[in-house]
Parts: C-alpha cells; sequence; structure tokens
C-alpha cells in the first residue's frame, strides 16, 4: 500500500491571521513537505494542477523534477493533470523527461480538473471534456508504446511517424491513475486499460464513493483485468490530528470555516457525513480504517494537509503525526490482500514487460 500527500498548491489567507504567503514561498513549502514525506517514510508527494489565482502549481513535472533532485526514494505523482486541455503529445515528453531525471519515481494521475474556465484558455470547448479525456488519453498511450505514430483525431491537428522523446524509461511508461470525483465515464476508462482509479472522496459522502469504486471494480473484471477485488483503487483523504480530538476541533473550525464546503455544517457535523477525519491519533487512525468499508482494498491513500490556509509550521506538524503515529498503524491494518505491487513500481513494470 502506498500512503503520500497530495498538495494543490494554494495560497489561501492563514484563517487566524490573514497572511498569504508569496508565490515562491508557498513552493518552498510544498518542496519542504516532500523531503519532509521522504524523511518520515512516505511512499508519495503529488501535486495538482491548476492555472488560475490562488494557485502555484501550473506546471507540474517542473515542480516535480526540483523536487526529484532533492529527494531519492519517494515516488513523484500528480493529482491531477488535466487530460483535457493539455496537449498529449507535451504530456508524454514532459512525463518521460521527469522518468528519466527521477530514475523511475514517477507516476501521473490523469483527470478532467474542477476548474470549467480553463478550457477556453488553452483553445478547448468544456463540452467536449469527456470527448477530449477519451481522445487524449488513446493518443498519450499510443505516444509512450509506440515509436511512430500516425494519428487523426478530433481535437488536434493530425500526426505522421512523430517520435515522442525522450522514450519512457526501459520502455516502461508512467503508472497511470484515473483520477474522479463524480464522473462515471472516468472510472469506466480506468477499467477499460486496466489503470488505477482514484477517487478524490474528501468532498464525497461515502455512498456515493462506494457507487464509484464498484463500478469500477466490476468494469475492471468484465474488461479481463482481473477479479473485481483486484482492481487498483486509491483514494483522498483529509485530516487534521491533535492528541486530544477536542483540541483538533478546535484548532481545526477556523481553517475549516474558509474551506469550499458543503454549506452550513460545522467540523463535526462534516465529519460525521464526509471521510474527513478530526480528533486525535486514534480516532483519526478508526475514520481512515473504515474507508474499507465502502471501497474495498485501497492501494493509494494521498493526504491533503496543507490547503485552505493552513499554516506551514502547522501542516509539517500535522505530517510528523502521520508519518510517526498513523501511516505505520495504516500500513498494518490496511495491507490490500492482493496487492499489486509488481504494477505500481516502475522496476517491477520493466521485469513485466521483459518477461512479456
Amino acid at each position: 500500500m502506498q500512503i503520500g500527500i497530495f498538495s494543490i498548491g494554494d495560497r489561501t489567507p492563514d484563517a487566524v491571521t490573514g497572511r498569504i504567503p508569496g508565490d515562491t514561498e508557498r513552493l518552498d513549502q510544498m518542496v519542504d513537505l516532500a523531503v519532509t514525506s521522504e524523511e518520515l517514510g512516505l511512499d508519495v508527494f503529488a501535486v495538482g494542477e491548476h492555472h488560475n489565482p490562488p494557485f502555484v502549481t501550473s506546471a507540474q513535472s517542473t515542480l516535480l523534477a526540483f523536487i526529484a533532485a532533492r529527494t531519492s526514494r519517494l515516488l513523484l505523482s500528480t493529482a491531477t493533470t488535466l487530460i483535457t486541455t493539455n496537449d498529449p503529445v507535451k504530456i508524454a515528453e514532459d512525463f518521460a523527461v521527469l522518468q528519466h531525471l527521477s530514475k523511475g519515481r514517477t507516476d501521473i494521475m490523469l483527470g478532467r480538473g474542477n476548474t470549467g474556465p480553463v478550457y477556453p484558455w488553452f483553445g478547448k470547448d468544456v463540452r467536449d471534456a469527456l470527448a477530449l479525456s477519451t481522445e487524449n488519453y488513446a493518443l498519450l498511450r499510443r505516444l509512450w508504446t509506440e515509436e511512430n505514430v500516425d494519428w487523426t483525431g478530433k481535437h488536434r491537428s493530425p500526426l505522421t511517424s512523430f517520435t515522442s522523446v525522450p522514450r519512457p524509461l526501459g520502455g516502461t511508461p508512467p503508472f497511470v491513475w484515473h483520477g474522479s470525483v463524480r464522473t462515471p465515464e472516468v472510472a469506466e476508462q480506468a477499467a477499460f486499460y486496466g489503470d488505477g482509479y482514484f477517487s478524490n472522496h474528501i468532498f464525497a459522502p461515502p455512498a456515493h464513493t462506494q457507487r464509484m469504486v464498484q463500478l469500477y471494480r466490476e468494469r475492471f473484471e468484465h474488461h479481463g483485468h482481473g477479479p473485481a477485488a483486484h482492481a487498483i483503487v486509491g483514494l483522498g483523504a483529509q485530516a487534521f490530528i491533535r492528541p486530544r480530538s477536542q483540541d483538533a476541533r478546535a484548532e481545526y473550525g477556523a481553517y475549516f470555516a474558509g474551506t469550499p464546503r458543503l454549506g452550513g455544517l460545522s467540523v463535526e457535523e462534516y465529519s460525521a457525513q464526509t471521510p474527513l477525519a478530526v480528533g486525535s491519533p486514534q480516532e483519526v487512525i478508526d475514520k481512515i480504517l473504515a474507508y474499507r468499508d465502502y471501497s474495498g482494498d485501497v492501494h493509494r491513500l494521498l493526504f491533503t494537509i496543507d490547503a485552505f490556509g493552513t499554516p506551514a509550521g502547522i501542516a509539517q506538524e500535522q505530517l510528523h503525526i502521520l508519518g510517526t503515529e498513523i501511516v505505520p498503524v495504516l500500513r498494518s491494518e490496511m495491507a490490500p490482500a492482493a496487492p499489486p505491487a509488481l504494477r505500481l513500481t516502475h522496476t517491477g513494470r520493466t521485469a513485466a514487460n521483459v518477461a512479456d
């Protein structure tokens, strides 16, 4: 099981002081979180993609390459890369370069994002979102697996004998996760290709996530990739931890008030209806362990701890509590019954390709 952190890189005002970090400061904070994540033994650090204020994560591969130079073991991912508005050729090239620089410590999560205006900014129509997702990913796969690609589609200019360079490291493309909160077609796409499905369910009630994951599992088996129970599921998580639960809820209340939540709910009410975990270490462990009740085995769990105005110092405190008191228990208690370990590492996938 892979456990890590994802950061969306927002520059939201501190809910207590009102202070807003500058662009350089915010990027440095994300790098520091990644370095600390590796020091604490976490597996993954992932960054989102946004092209609008108040975010700083418009160039994921650049940021991840910098983090790669500061780390030696951490797996570097995205959360998510916009498959709809990015050119598949550029995605293929950027993440192959990152693969080589990180020595294989690269995978990618693809999604449509949650900002409608981004489509016209990149010359696309939001009404084509699903069609763009399907066509662009089909092309991306070919760019990574074929050296000479002839391509004609609806949403980009044709390609003739095109070779994406550099080629994927060892001839093995990055592992792909398809990220979504609400779109069944994304779960179907992940299942069709036998890729991972990541449900960033921090804003969704468990019943919704259960339906989406169940659909993915059923279609994974339908498409011949193995039993539904072996489908590769990832979940987003959010936690705020203090030694005493009442302190955690009182302190987090200020940050919670400034977040895009379901309207009018208290921290306690929202936690009761969603996967948000606020409390003592044991309370957070119990809440995260309960994810299995509606999702089955989880192969990747990514926490967000620095969003919505949480100060860098408090985010680092949260990361240390996660790494020392919570992650070891989750590793022991949530280890999948049939982990697809080889498929989630570059070395394993390269070995499997050679064997085939």
